[in-house]
């Protein structure tokens, strides 16, 4: 007589959900990772191999830290560019914005014996104030100095309506029981 292996086998809605994609990752029970966890920690893996090896190069927006105030009529714009010359920044208004815009530019070389290396990093940025209606536009003054952009403009001096509203007590309500 011939012997015969009898299986059981699981049925479907008994199953993990993940167990779904057993057949097609079998990685997937090695490593107790669903294969997007899997292929999530396969990329931090790699990102640590090869972090170092490659040269930095930043090639992004820059939003520099930028203060606005007004006072006895003058719109004071202050904004943080360090390391910024006056020729690598264009300050511009229109009758409804101050516009800053620039980009920063930065190399480092080192050269050490049987060592070189080089680093550069730039970003844009381009800042665009909205200017309250009857800005003098043509009165605008700018200056850059230790990395620090100040502009002033003259703006009306708006009158704020205040009314002062009473506050009332109102009925005292009873707690409610459910």
């Amino acid at each position: 007589m011939a012997d015969v292996q009898v299986r059981k086998e699981q049925s479907i809605a008994k199953r993990h959900p993940s167990d779904i994609f057993a057949p097609l990752f079998p990685f997937e029970r090695s490593f107790g990772l669903t294969p997007f966890s899997w292929m999530r920690e396969f990329t931090r893996e790699m990102d640590r191999v090869f972090r170092g090896l490659t040269p930095s190069v930043e090639t992004e927006a820059w939003a520099p830290a930028i203060d606005i105030h007004e006072s006895n009529g003058i719109l004071s714009v202050t904004a943080e560019l360090p390391g910024l010359k006056k020729d690598e920044v264009k300050v511009e208004v229109t009758d409804d914005a101050l516009i800053i815009e620039g980009e920063r530019k930065r190399e480092h070389k080192e050269d050490r014996e049987g060592y070189h290396r080089l680093e550069r990093s730039y970003g844009r940025f381009y800042r665009a104030i909205p200017l309250p209606e009857g800005a003098k536009t043509d009165q605008v003054k700018a200056e850059l100095s230790d990395g620090i952009l100040k502009v002033a403009l003259p703006v009306p001096e708006v009158k704020k309506h205040v009314r002062q509203i009473s506050v009332e007590e109102g009925a005292k309500s009873k707690p409610t029981t459910a």
